[in-house]
């Protein structure tokens, strides 16, 4: 038989699910501008989705993270502060070629 707290948690079940949500949503503007072949803004995007991942598994409590949540929590904001570094860094000097633009 459900008691009242599971219940009240059942009912806020679904939050646990935005933050993983707003970085898939950034992702999915990424590959919207990379398929329009703007590949320069959708990297800067993909940097700018690690980034928002990092900043919300740094700052919500592990409980509501959801599944940003992969390893403990300085390994998760330290991982993914360096892809975003990496993708920004690639994004931003990368210059020449047939993607140029």
């Amino acid at each position: 038989m459900a008691m009242a707290g599971d219940r009240r948690r059942n009912g806020r079940a679904w939050a646990v699910h935005v933050p993983f949500t707003v970085v898939l949503l950034l992702l999915a503007a990424a590959a919207l501008r990379t398929f329009q072949y703007h590949w320069r803004e959708g990297a800067i995007l993909v940097g700018v989705a690690l980034f928002v991942a990092g900043l919300l598994r740094a700052v919500l409590p592990a409980e509501n993270v959801g599944l940003l949540a992969i390893r403990g929590k300085k390994v998760d904001v330290v991982t993914c502060g360096l892809l975003c570094a990496a993708v920004l860094y690639i994004a931003l000097t990368i210059t020449g070629g047939p993607f140029d633009s």
